[in-house]
Formats: structure tokens, sequence, C-alpha cells
């Protein structure tokens, strides 16, 4: 990756968004990076769980054997399909057990089957946190970790090169890893990528703070949003009252 971009936004990061929280990155690659392979706990532990480490500086690497969560699985590629059931578990089924997040199970198969699923193009999934890549990294996307005044700013600057006012982002119905795996992967892949807001399951959210969502933005755009800083609104006195509240 290129060092210059590294730290570019890291001084920029620090100007206009204070103490905020730095972003993770992820991509796949077929050895390790430096990171410490995830062998999958013998109890279930969420996903999103193990990105509070990364969150806190260690860097973790995904592969096969590392999920106890067969959703985690299947949302980062190393698993060709869902369990079985799970359009009764997104509803209910006949009991009226589920977690009742689609009306009924035909609803909830329609959106399971609308997923752009692919298969995991390398034997892992890394994860560091902006501040540990170095030079060897090729992340794919950025992911923030955010609350309301840093997701203002981030949609913000997202929207700022785009005439279309729908096309900055995306927020699909989605896991909380899907939401900041699968779908910034299928992003990157477009020619207009989006970012995609998430982090709306609620499975998955006591594993992040509260007022927290994620905001996951495929490389090509991210790298668009950083060179835009500089003459941005990020630069005006309306950003400069907000800023006094982050962080």
């Amino acid at each position: 990756m290129n060092k210059e971009l590294i730290h570019s936004f890291s001084a920029k990061w620090k100007r206009f968004f204070g103490d905020a929280e730095l972003p993770v990155t992820f991509e796949y690659a077929n050895d390790l990076h430096g990171a410490e392979a995830v062998i999958a706990a013998s109890s279930f532990q969420c996903f999103i769980a193990y990105l509070e480490r990364v969150r806190a500086g260690e860097s973790l690497a995904f592969g096969t054997k590392s999920f106890a969560c067969a959703g985690g699985r299947y949302y980062t590629g190393f698993a060709p399909r869902l369990r079985s059931g799970i359009a009764e578990f997104l509803s209910c089924d006949a009991k009226g057990e589920g977690g009742r997040y689609k009306r009924n199970p035909v609803i909830a198969q329609r959106a399971i089957d609308s997923v752009p699923w692919e298969a995991a193009p390398a034997a892992y999934l890394i994860f560091k946190r902006w501040d540990k890549l170095t030079a060897s990294d090729n992340p794919e996307a950025v992911i923030f970790f955010a609350e309301p005044d840093v997701l203002a700013g981030l949609f913000t600057l997202a929207g700022y090169d785009e005439p279309d006012v729908h096309g900055a982002l995306i927020t699909p119905f989605s896991s909380g890893c899907g939401s900041i795996v699968l779908w910034p992967h299928h992003e990157a892949k477009q020619d207009h990528p989006h970012a995609v807001l998430g982090m709306f399951d609620v499975s998955a959210r006591p594993h992040v703070p509260a007022n927290t969502l994620t905001f996951a933005v495929p490389m090509k755009k991210f790298e668009r949003m950083v060179a835009n800083i500089d003459e941005s609104f990020l630069i005006t006195e309306s950003w400069t009252k907000v800023r006094k509240r982050i962080g």
C-alpha cells in the first residue's frame, strides 16, 4: 500500500476528526501479513466480537476454521450457503419462534436470495487497524465504527463529488458481518462503488458500543474521499462547530 496515503489520511483524520476512532481495513490474502490466525472458539462467538480486538490494535486473520457462527463463515465467503432454516430464523417458524426481522419465511428467503455472495478469493480475510498497515498490505475496504457526528462527516464527504443525491452510499438489509465484508467486497468490484452504512443487525449490536454504526468504503472511493478533504466542507466553520464535539 502507498505509504504516503497511510500517513496523509492519518494526519487529516486527526486534524478534522480529532480523537475519533481510527478505521480498520480488510483484505483477502494467501499469507498472514503479520496477522494472528483466529481459531474458532468451542462455544458460539459472533464474528463482530472479534473485531473489538482489531479496533484495539491487534491484526487478525480469518479463514475456514475461524468461525463458530455459520453466518460469519457465509458472509465472509468461506461457506457457499447458510444453514438450513435460516429463513425461519430471520422471521419465525410454525411455533412463532425466530428473530422476526422479516414478516414471514417467504419474504426472508427472497432477501437471502438477493445477496450477491462470492467465494472468498484467498485463504485469509485479514483485518488491521489503519495505523497498523504496511507497504505490503493491499486493503480492499476501510471500515469506520462511528458515532453520529463522525458519520455525518463521512456521509457528507462520500457525497462531495456525487451529483446524484442517492449515489454516495447504500444501506442493505444485512447481518453485521455482511455489511462490513460482503457488501463492501461486492461494491469494490463496481465501476462506481458505494460506501455501505451498516451494523443495524440487532443480533450483532451488543458487540459494538451504543450509538455506533459502521461506514465501510471500498478503497477506490476512499482514495477519492481523502483527496477531497482539503477542499471540502471539513475546512469550514460549520464543521469546526461539530469537530469540537468529537472525541
